[in-house]
């Protein structure tokens, strides 16, 4: 639809009633019209397709070794996390969505993460502590084998000895049942 072809008593119609609902003020009130009527002309046609990104170095040449290049702008740094969030409002994923990137693409140079990598180990950084030895003034000779390697192993239990057999010859003789006070007279003791 062309835009001399819109009614100008449709777009007129549109107007009135978006003002009847919303306050605007009278500099507002021009643009309002003139987006509607732009807006009723491009019914029926086709979206305009979206600019076409050109990256300011290919992609290939992105990611090096020592550094990284942003597609954006064509800044080189180590990593590009912080400044495309900084510079451009976008995270990894969106970053990757916009230039068609894979999941896997680097947003860090290599040597960078290898160094990160590798001061980490040297710290410790990832591994289980090591299990403390008991200290010599404790005698190793007192304790089980077990718990002298480990003084946080379990305690095993030492196995029962075996029970008598039951002979039908000797019979116990009963022992007597001990008898519990009364209820009246376990009161009465406690007042």
């Amino acid at each position: 639809m062309n835009t001399e072809e819109v009614n100008p008593h449709l777009t007129a119609k549109i107007v009135v009633s978006y003002v009847a609902h919303h306050r605007l003020g009278p500099d507002q009130l021009p643009d309002l019209i003139t987006s509607i009527h732009r807006a009723i002309g491009q019914l029926g046609r086709p979206p305009e397709p979206d600019e076409v990104l050109i990256p300011a170095v290919s992609i290939r040449r992105s990611v090096r070794r020592d550094f990284v290049i942003c597609l954006d702008c064509g800044y080189r740094g180590k990593t590009l996390t912080r400044h495309i969030a900084s510079r451009h409002g976008l995270n990894g994923d969106e970053y990757r969505q916009r230039w068609g990137l894979r999941s896997s693409h680097l947003l860090t140079a290599p040597a960078y993460s290898e160094y990160r990598s590798s001061m980490a180990k040297a710290r410790g950084f990832g591994r289980k502590p090591i299990a403390k030895v008991a200290p010599p003034s404790t005698p190793a000779a007192s304790m089980p084998a077990d718990r002298a390697e480990n003084p946080k192993a379990r305690r095993t239990r030492r196995p029962r000895p075996a029970s008598k057999p039951n002979v039908a010859s000797e019979v116990a003789a009963p022992t007597p049942a001990r008898r519990r006070p009364s209820r009246a007279r376990a009161a009465s003791r406690s007042v």
